[in-house]
């Protein structure tokens, strides 16, 4: 129960300070988010796959693991969509927000606790592939722009470049001149935090309505997630460790990103939003029977 509470409590804690400041303070929310996304995040991910460890075996086995959960989730979604008659952007919207997991704001930090620095490493593969698949799959399917529209929008995003400036980083063992490795690190080691006070933020500035589809839809991200992974994880053979951050990352609740491509290429926003909020507020209930869970069948 300690193991579990150490690993909670901490990403809590600093999201209520975000809820307090976003409650008490004006914060512009979307200067936060593009620091986070344009900043923080691809110095995280430079500064991880500068240093990573991890073997191609790893990296292949986190790879396939996520693919293959998140486009049968994708599936289970749309099917059920299907079967209750759900109009086109709320089977949309169900989709993106039952396939894209927390894995960077919330699912680095429970990881970096729970796990130690091992596990941040493979939460951070995982958090790599989410991005490249989630970025050239979901806008085509919510769009009729198709995968090339798909492609120009993930080219554009500085996570994608950050992961090529990583990956040439460690497989030519070029090092940085003038301890800028330690620069990185330290503008690396803010993104977590920072991540977190943003999410606490953006739950403060969004209503909170318990319905039937919020809830359904919350719960098919966060215990769905759990049980998809958790198959695909046995089925695949991965070891010990890559299992537990396969099956944490994918029950984590839904990424704020549900909302942003929902509203940017189609679907029921107004539902996206709240299951992003519901659902947030549901895993601090969940994920400790998620954690307790992954020490006991893993």
């Amino acid at each position: 129960m300690n193991a579990i509470l150490s690993a909670i409590l901490p990403v809590g804690l600093i999201v209520l300070i975000g809820f307090i400041v976003g409650k008490t303070l004006s914060l512009e929310l979307t200067t936060l988010s593009r620091l986070t996304l344009y900043v923080l995040f691809p110095a995280l991910i430079v500064d991880t796959l500068y240093r990573t460890t991890l073997t191609g075996e790893d990296i292949i086995a986190i790879s396939l693991g996520f693919t293959l959960t998140y486009f049968i989730l994708g599936l289970i979604a749309w099917n059920i969509g299907h079967s209750l008659r759900f109009p086109l952007d709320l089977k949309k919207s169900l989709v993106a927000t039952t396939t894209l997991s927390n894995s960077g704001n919330m699912g680095l930090p429970v990881v970096l606790f729970a796990l130690g620095e091992t596990g941040l490493e493979r939460g951070v593969i995982y958090l790599i592939v989410w991005n490249l698949v989630v970025l050239t799959t979901m806008p085509g399917f919510l769009q009729t722009g198709g995968f090339l529209a798909s492609l120009r929008f993930t080219l554009k995003l500085p996570l994608i470049w950050a992961i090529v400036l990583g990956v040439s980083l460690n497989q030519f063992d070029l090092q940085f001149p003038w301890r800028l490795d330690e620069g990185l690190h330290l503008l690396s080691e803010s993104a977590i935090p920072v991540a977190l006070i943003l999410l606490g933020l953006q739950i403060a500035a969004s209503p909170l309505q318990l319905n039937r589809y919020e809830l359904g839809a919350s719960l098919m991200r966060l215990w769905g997630g759990f049980i998809i992974a958790y198959a695909v994880g046995h089925i695949i053979g991965l070891n010990t460790l890559d299992l537990k951050v396969l099956v944490l990352q994918s029950a984590m609740p839904t990424a704020i990103t549900a909302f942003l491509m929902v509203n940017e290429f189609g679907g029921d926003q107004a539902r996206t939003a709240r299951v992003v909020v519901v659902s947030t507020v549901l895993s601090f209930l969940f994920l400790p029977i998620i954690l307790w869970l992954v020490q006991r069948l893993v």
